[in-house]
């Protein structure tokens, strides 16, 4: 089923709004005009579409702050005939094996499958990081249409590496180049680089170039395994973060995803400069890198999946239980703030709140159907969320005022077509594997 793009009025009656960090709760009806929110706690129009949210939290829409759409058909693929024993392998034997094989039509499948499962969970921002080898010119329109289609907002680049050849290289650096030119509603960009052992000095420059000339920022993984490290020290003499440095790539909208190998030098680094940091728990453990401790890294880690889906609910609860793994002292508060920071970043690059409950900010909202088993408190609510909540609680789901999911049916996209197409589509990809 299909609904009209066109936001209307409407109002979040009856329900407990909360914030995550730092944790506040009231009560308070939420209306949402012209894609934002236009009062909290005020009268409320006549006329407006209404939403009974009695009993049920409201609460800002979630940001995932890294991840690979284009992964989504490996769901359930078949491992390779001879199992990854390294990080590398694992590139070499699966991922870079499944963009290579990827066409537009895996991808707008991939897209919508991703944006689908994502918004299930309360994430209505996207931050993506995209690689399709044998598709790149158009690939990112491919998949911000599709997020859009869902009622996503996405903030997309292209991988550029050194991997494909120089033609390759280019194409890539002219797609992020092109992108971030267009002028769309609820779609941004940054530019994509993959990471720096596959990154020629020539390639990274051309990227920062490109940053730089749309006020940009790069999107690029940083020191995810040990292999990235020595490979920068062989080649360039410099660790990944001094050489990032050098190349002066790290900007205020630059994004720097894992940092699990990065010495003293660098932690200093890159937390003293103003760019982003996005932990991928999940992600880090299975692909046995290691784990890149966030506290006191910076203040301005994120939280992402790496394409592991795009359920922040169960990344937050794994960076929390990881973190506590390493120290006792680890608390829920700290964490929720890293699962909300990736909506400053959001809210920079859109040019209006992001994540927020607040007059003025975008209509980006879930409603939460949690009939808690103890008493929910402002101090309580860290620890309910870690302990207690899940994406299986959300029942409602708004992105720029527009209902995208309600009593949990997606409302803008024939769910069950997306899927049998999905199947169709990864058929096909795996046969081509």
């Amino acid at each position: 089923m299909t609904s009209s793009k066109v936001t209307e009025t409407v109002v979040l009656r009856g329900g407990t709004v909360a914030d995550l960090a730092p944790p506040r709760l009231r009560e308070a009806d939420v209306v949402i005009d012209g894609g934002r929110i236009a009062s909290i706690g005020e009268p409320v129009p006549e006329g407006a579409t209404s939403i009974d949210c009695s009993g049920c939290l409201v609460m800002p829409g979630l940001v995932c702050g890294h991840g690979h759409l284009y992964s989504a058909l490996a769901t359930g693929m078949p491992a390779p005939s001879s199992p990854p024993t390294c990080f590398t392998e694992i590139l070499e034997r699966v991922w870079w094996r499944l963009d290579e094989v990827l066409d537009e039509p895996s991808l707008r499948a991939s897209a919508l499958v991703g944006a689908l499962g994502a918004v299930r969970c309360g994430t209505t921002t996207i931050i993506d990081h995209h690689a399709s080898p044998s598709f790149i010119d158009g690939s990112l329109d491919v998949i911000a249409d599709a997020l859009d289609e869902v009622g996503l907002r996405s903030v997309l680049c292209y991988e550029v590496t050194d991997r494909g050849g120089a033609e390759r290289r280019d194409a890539g650096i002219r797609e992020n180049d092109r992108f971030l030119g267009r002028d769309l509603p609820f779609a941004r960009g940054l530019v994509g680089g993959h990471a720096s052992f596959t990154m020629s000095d020539e390639t990274l420059a051309g990227c920062v170039d490109v940053a730089r000339r749309h006020g940009s920022g790069l999107h690029v993984h940083l020191a995810e395994d040990a292999a990235d490290q020595r490979d920068s020290m062989e080649r360039y003499g410099l660790r990944v973060a001094h050489r990032l440095a050098r190349a002066e790539a790290l900007g205020p909208r630059t994004l720097l995803v894992h940092g699990v190998h990065l010495d003293e030098t660098e932690r200093a680094l890159v937390s003293e400069a103003p760019c982003w940091i996005a932990h991928n728990p999940r992600s880090n453990m299975n692909n046995s890198v290691g784990y890149a401790d966030p506290l006191g890294l910076s203040e301005r880690v994120i939280l992402g999946t790496d394409g592991i889906g795009a359920d922040m609910f169960a990344e937050s609860q794994h960076a929390f239980f990881r973190a506590r793994e390493r120290r006792l002292s680890a608390d829920a508060a700290q964490v929720l703030s890293w699962l909300t920071r990736g909506a400053d970043l959001v809210s920079e690059l859109f040019g209006v709140p992001v994540g927020k409950l607040e007059v003025g900010a975008a209509g980006d909202v879930m409603v939460l159907e949690a009939p808690l088993p103890t008493p929910l408190s402002e101090g309580s609510l860290p620890w309910h969320w870690m302990f207690g909540f899940s994406s299986r609680l959300v029942r409602d789901v708004l992105m720029g005022g527009r209902v995208v999911v309600r009593d949990r049916v997606v409302m803008t996209v024939d769910e069950a077509a997306i899927l049998a197409e999905a199947h169709e589509q990864a058929r096909a990809l795996w046969s081509r594997l």
